[in-house]
């Protein structure tokens, strides 16, 4: 059975970029000696399916950051052809999350790492999202792009675990009721 997993930082106030797409906030907080577990919860992963902006903001941080496959789910990119640098690395698709896994699950995938805001309201809105690990960020934005928006229902979570670091991040991990 295939699962869908969100590993993600988000601003006190619940932003997960500007209104730009600028996480700057985020960046200045990346302290190399603190591990905030992202290599042990990206390690029994298949697979990234992440939304155009998560791209698009890949494309701008250096080399191609990610080891894994990466499926673009935008109706934007879906005829667009892949950079030749990132030719068999990212694949661009207009499929629903729900057809999406579907497919990713017919390719023997069994883990899903979700990422990008309206990307991750998608696959909540549709009930495929297993657990989630959020960083909380000491930072209040304003304004900027949300991680949660409109949910037809509540989504019940139950939290798993809590850390906090000395840089101030605070990590929740919660499970999704089913």
């Amino acid at each position: 059975m295939i699962t869908a997993h969100v590993f993600i930082a988000t601003s006190m106030d619940g932003f997960i970029a500007r209104e730009d797409g600028d996480i700057d906030w985020l960046l200045q907080r990346d302290d190399p000696s603190e591990d905030h577990g992202y290599a042990a919860f990206i390690a029994d992963k298949d697979t990234i399916v992440m939304g155009r902006g998560s791209y698009e903001k890949a494309l701008t941080l250096g080399p191609w950051p990610y080891d894994l496959p990466v499926l673009v789910l935008s109706r934007q990119l879906a005829d667009a052809p892949v950079p030749e640098a990132l030719k068999g690395k990212v694949w661009f698709s207009s499929r629903a999350p729900k057809d999406a896994m579907e497919n990713l699950a017919a390719q023997n995938v069994r883990k899903v790492y979700v990422d990008g805001g309206k990307v991750v309201q998608s696959f909540l809105r549709d009930g495929l999202v297993a657990d989630m690990v959020i960083t909380t960020v000491p930072v209040l934005l304003g304004a900027g792009r949300p991680l949660f928006g409109a949910l037809p229902h509540d989504v019940e979570l139950k939290l798993v675990a809590s850390r906090s670091f000395p840089s101030g991040l605070v990590q929740s991990t919660y499970r999704l009721a089913p």
